[in-house]
C-alpha cells in the first residue's frame, strides 16, 4: 500500500486528492482562486501565481484531513493545470506578471500574424498543431505581453507554463536553464517538436517580431515527457504543504490529457473531457498530421504515444451564460431536459460563442442560432447548446477517423457528464455510438497516476490504469433519436464550414429552416 497526491488545477480551483495504491482515492481537498476579468475587455483573464500556490497549499491541508492520513506518508506529487497558461519570470523565476490564462484571447492578432508568417515561410511546425495558431496557446500570448509591457523587458528572463512554473516552485528550481519543460505543454501549444528540431528556428520568430528575438534560446530547460523526474520536492515547500521533503515530483501536463489517462484511455478511445471548456484526447501508437487539430505530440498524453488534442472554447461557458441571462442557475434551467427529444426545439446552434478551437481554429467566430421563434425559451436554447456541443464533437471525430484515428469508444470525463445526464444522452445519439460515462469522477486521478510512476510503485500507466480506474456506465443511442440526429448533423455540417471560413464557396442556406421546423414539428407530434 502507497499513498501519493494527485494535483489539478482548473480554471477557477484546485483539487489534490490522496490515492491509495489499493483502494484509489481516499480523500481530496479544494481551494479556489479569483479569475481577473474586464468588463470592458472580454477577452481578458488573468490568474496570481501567489494565488495559485496559496490555494494548493490550502487544498493539500484539507486533502490530508479528508483522508485521515500524515503528510509524511504521501510518497509522491504530480501536478497538472489548465494550459496554455502562460506567466512571464525574471532570471530567478520569480512572476513579472500574472499568468495569461488559457481562456485569455487578447493575443488574436499576434496568433494570425504567427500563422501569417508559418505558411508564407514554409515552417512546417503550423501543420502539426492545426495548420492555424491559436490565442490560446504560448508564443501569441508571451508576443502579446512583449508588445504590450516594454517598460518590465529588462526583468524579463523567460516564460514558463503553468505546470512546469508549479513545478519549479515546489522543486526549489530558480535557474531559468534548470526548469521542467513539460513536452506535453511545448508540444502543443508552442510548436516543440523533436523531429523539426525542437522550438520554431531563431529566423522565423524574428521575422514574426523582433520583439521575438531570442526567445528561442531563454525557453531552454530540460524538455521532458511526464515519466520524468521534474525535482524533489523542497523543505520550504514541504513545510508549507505539511509534506515530507525530497518526495518526487514528475515533469507536469495539461489538466484534460492527464484526466484521459484517468478515464482509462486506450488506443481507439476519445476521451471528452467536458468542463468550461471541451477538450478532446486521444493517443496513437506514431504521430501523424491531422488538420485542424489543435495538436499531434509524441509523448504528450502518453509517454510512449502521440497524444491528439482537439476540443471546443467553451462549453460549460454557453450553458452557464444561457442560464445567467436568464436570471437562473443552470441546474434550475435542466429540471424537465431529460423529456425533450431530438431537435424538438426547432433551433439549430453554432457553438462559437467563445470562438472555434477545433477545426476551424479560429476565435473571432461569434455563436449562431437557426429557427428562433418569439416562443422560443432560455431552456430550449440550453437544450439546442448541447445539442450543439454534441455537432461539434462529431465534427472533430470525424476529421480525426477521416485521418488515421478511427474512434471505437467514447468516454464522456469531466465535471459536467457527471451530473447531467442529458448531456449524456445527446451526445450517444449526435455520435451514434455508446457514450462511456465514468463511474467516479477521474479529475487528479491521472496526476495520481503518475505520481505512482515517479514513486515506482506501478510499473506502468497501464498497470496503474488497470488498478486504479473507474468502471463505465454506458449509454446506449437511441436508433430513432439517431436518425433524427443525423438528419440534423448534415445541415449543421454544412452550416458549419459555411459561415465558419472566409474562403468558403457560397452555399445554398434555404433548406435549415424549413428542415429544423419539420423536425421539430414532427417531435411535437410525437408525443
Amino acid at each position: 500500500m502507497s499513498l501519493v497526491a494527485g494535483v489539478d488545477y482548473g480554471t477557477l480551483s484546485v483539487r489534490v486528492s490522496i490515492v491509495d495504491s489499493e483502494r484509489g482515492r481516499i480523500g481530496s481537498g479544494v481551494a479556489e482562486y479569483p479569475l481577473n476579468r474586464r468588463r470592458e475587455d472580454p477577452d481578458y483573464a488573468t490568474q496570481s501565481h501567489a494565488d495559485h500556490m496559496r490555494a494548493l497549499a490550502e487544498a493539500t491541508a484539507k486533502a490530508l484531513v479528508s483522508a485521515k492520513v500524515a503528510g509524511k506518508d504521501v510518497e509522491a506529487l504530480a501536478i497538472d493545470t489548465t494550459g496554455s497558461s502562460v506567466i512571464p519570470v525574471d532570471s530567478r523565476l520569480q512572476p513579472i506578471d500574472d499568468y495569461y490564462l488559457w481562456c485569455d484571447h487578447r493575443a488574436w492578432r499576434e496568433a494570425a500574424q504567427i500563422t501569417e508568417t508559418a505558411h508564407r515561410t514554409g515552417l512546417k511546425a503550423i501543420e502539426w498543431c492545426g495548420g492555424i495558431y491559436s490565442s490560446e496557446w504560448g508564443f501569441s500570448k508571451l508576443l502579446h505581453w512583449l508588445r504590450h509591457n516594454p517598460d518590465k523587458h529588462a526583468r524579463f528572463a523567460t516564460a514558463l507554463e503553468h505546470c512546469d512554473m508549479v513545478a519549479a516552485t515546489l522543486c526549489g528550481v530558480t535557474d531559468p536553464a534548470q526548469a521542467p519543460r513539460s513536452i506535453c505543454a511545448m508540444g502543443h501549444k508552442w510548436m516543440w517538436n523533436d523531429s523539426l528540431g525542437g522550438l520554431p528556428p531563431e529566423e522565423f520568430l524574428v521575422e514574426v517580431d523582433p520583439l521575438l528575438k531570442g526567445i528561442r534560446e531563454r525557453l531552454a530547460g530540460r524538455y521532458s515527457t511526464s515519466d520524468r523526474v521534474a525535482g524533489r520536492l523542497s523543505a520550504e515547500w514541504a513545510a508549507r504543504l505539511g509534506l515530507s521533503a525530497g518526495i518526487p515530483i514528475p515533469v507536469g501536463a495539461f489538466d484534460a490529457h492527464w484526466d484521459a489517462i484517468g478515464a482509462g484511455v486506450q488506443t481507439g478511445d476519445v476521451v471528452n473531457v467536458v468542463g468550461t471548456s471541451t477538450c478532446i484526447m486521444a493517443i496513437a501508437p506514431s504521430a501523424a498530421l491531422i488538420p485542424g487539430v489543435c495538436g499531434v505530440v509524441q509523448g504528450s498524453v502518453h509517454p510512449g504515444m502521440a497524444g491528439i488534442e482537439a476540443g471546443l472554447s467553451a462549453t460549460g461557458d454557453i450553458f452557464d451564460a444561457i442560464a445567467r441571462r436568464a436570471g437562473t442557475t443552470v441546474p434550475a434551467l435542466s429540471e424537465g431536459l431529460d423529456a425533450y427529444k431530438a431537435g424538438q426545439t426547432g433551433l439549430l446552434r453554432l457553438t462559437w460563442d467563445n470562438g472555434d478551437r477545433t477545426v476551424l481554429v479560429n476565435p473571432e467566430l461569434g455563436g449562431v442560432t437557426f429557427g428562433w421563434k418569439l416562443t422560443h425559451t432560455a431552456q430550449d436554447e440550453l437544450f439546442a447548446a448541447i445539442e450543439g456541443t454534441a455537432f461539434h464533437t462529431r465534427v472533430i471525430l470525424d476529421r480525426m477517423a477521416e485521418y488515421g484515428v478511427p474512434i471505437r469508444r467514447v468516454i464522456n470525463g469531466g465535471g459536467i457528464p457527471q451530473k447531467n445526464e442529458v448531456l449524456n444522452r445527446v451526445y450517444a445519439n449526435v455520435l451514434n455510438k455508446p457514450v462511456l460515462v465514468p463511474e467516479s469522477e477521474v479529475t487528479s486521478l491521472g496526476s495520481a497516476i503518475f505520481a505512482f510512476l515517479a514513486a515506482g510503485v506501478f510499473p506502468s500507466i497501464e498497470e496503474a490504469q488497470r488498478k486504479l480506474c473507474p468502471k463505465f456506465r454506458v449509454i446506449k443511442p437511441d436508433p430513432k433519436a439517431a436518425e433524427t440526429y443525423e438528419e440534423l448533423y448534415r445541415a449543421w455540417r454544412g452550416a458549419y464550414f459555411a459561415l465558419g471560413r472566409k474562403s468558403a464557396e457560397p452555399a445554398a442556406m434555404g433548406a435549415i429552416l424549413p428542415l429544423v421546423r419539420r423536425v421539430a414539428a414532427e417531435a411535437q407530434n410525437s408525443n
